[in-house]
């Protein structure tokens, strides 16, 4: 019987391996080229493997960069799970402002990111594969902010965070379009959209938690 076990946890293992080899080679491609001359062929390359390997698991180009845009979701995601010293937060804009610090880190360090999220790539795959997972990045924010705020009844129809995140993305985006990367200037003014839309809907003094 563990003889089974061992021989059935090793493909996935060896699976799980190229796969992460594919995608650290199509992150290397996107920060040297961007999206434009990326391919299967161009991916399994830099992989140091077979293209028939790379297409096992990603059928098209759109494919594998849907792939990565859910790792970058996912570090971002890691980003609203970090601790927040409660005590330090006097309202909320001081947590908005941990989050999109956090943010501009994992961008800052991920130049795929930056390509997926905030380069005009003309993906649709890619554009919705982003949308989708926006929402849920939003609601982890929500969750975020009523773990610290008293949050004041919110629409149902519209999801604030989400919205909000997508709005200073805008501001980051024409920074990286023009420049790069996110200038200083850029970021801040990316942060100002966040604090602006959010307090649409947010009183400026929204009581805090007892933790």
């Amino acid at each position: 019987m563990s003889t089974t076990a061992s021989t059935s946890r090793k493909p996935r293992a060896s699976s799980q391996a190229r796969i992460a080899a594919i995608l650290d080679a199509t992150r290397a491609l996107l920060a040297e080229s961007g999206t434009a001359g990326l391919s299967i062929y161009a991916v399994a390359e830099r992989a140091d493997m077979p293209p028939s390997s790379v297409y096992h698991f990603f059928p098209s180009v759109p494919a594998l960069l849907q792939a990565l845009t859910a790792e970058v979701h996912a570090a971002f995601r890691a980003c609203l799970e970090e601790p927040v010293d409660h005590a330090a937060l006097r309202d909320w804009r001081d947590l908005s402002r941990i989050v999109e610090q956090r943010m501009l880190a994992v961008y800052a360090g991920d130049a795929a990111a930056r390509q997926l999220i905030l380069a005009s790539h003309g993906l649709a795959e890619v554009t919705l594969a982003d949308r989708q997972h926006d929402v849920q990045l939003g609601n982890s924010m929500r969750a975020l902010f009523d773990h610290h705020f008293h949050l004041p009844e919110l629409p149902e129809d519209i999801e604030v965070f989400s919205l909000a995140m997508d709005l200073s993305d805008r501001v980051y985006a024409l920074s990286v379009q023009r420049f790069g990367h996110i200038e200083p200037r850029l970021a801040e003014e990316g942060r100002r959209v966040l604090d602006a839309y959010l307090g649409l809907y947010l009183p400026p003094c929204l009581p805090k938690r007892q933790l």
